[in-house]
């Protein structure tokens, strides 16, 4: 396998892992705000492959002629980030599959080396070569999939990728909740509580 093949292969995989995660929950789950910021699934999905189009498609010259009317100049801030209630869950995912299908199509069609641009970039690091791009999308999909854990997480307590992961040690609920409380324990013992630390 060579470099190229093994970096596209790290990010179809974090791509389909990230689309799991939605895999189960409901309409409500998928969309409902888990941090202070609004950090939800489904906008994540829609945020990575809104990131992905425009990385392998604008910054080499390859339109894509999918609208993203969130990423216009005027859009409200952030709107790439969660889902409006006329946009639908299958809207979203079928925008994912898009934009890697268009992703794919660019990163078989060029070699490493291709030169790109990437408009959005200071002027002193817009010139890119696909390697590049594809290395920081690897990072992009793999940060906002490891949000993704955490959502799923505390949504319903599914880890990693779900029962049988070899990289969660196998423990029962009940153990899990000891885990959790001599972590607890050792961190109250390291320092005082802050003012500002929520109770769990």
């Amino acid at each position: 396998m060579d470099e190229k093949e093994i970096l596209h292969r790290y990010l179809r995989l974090r791509r389909a892992e990230l689309l799991a995660k939605l895999d189960g929950l409901g309409d409500y789950d998928v969309r409902r705000p888990l941090t202070p910021t609004g950090t939800n699934l489904l906008g994540l999905v829609k945020h990575v492959a809104s990131v992905e189009i425009g990385y392998f498609g604008e910054v080499f010259g390859r339109p894509h002629g999918l609208p993203l009317p969130w990423l216009d100049d005027g859009a409200e801030p952030d709107t790439d980030l969660w889902v409006t209630p006329d946009e639908t869950r299958d809207q979203i995912v079928e925008l994912h599959h898009a934009a890697a299908a268009h992703s794919d199509a660019t990163i078989d069609a060029l070699p490493l080396e291709a030169a790109g641009q990437v408009p959005w970039w200071p002027q002193e690091r817009r010139d890119v070569t696909l390697q590049q791009i594809l290395v920081h999308m690897c990072v992009e999909t793999a940060q906002h999939l490891g949000h993704a854990d955490i959502l799923r997480e505390l949504l319903d307590g599914t880890a990693g990728k779900g029962p049988g992961d070899p990289n969660l040690t196998a423990r029962s609920a009940g153990d899990w909740a000891a885990h959790r409380a001599r972590i607890e324990a050792a961190a109250r013992a390291a320092g005082p509580v802050s003012s500002r630390t929520p109770e769990p």
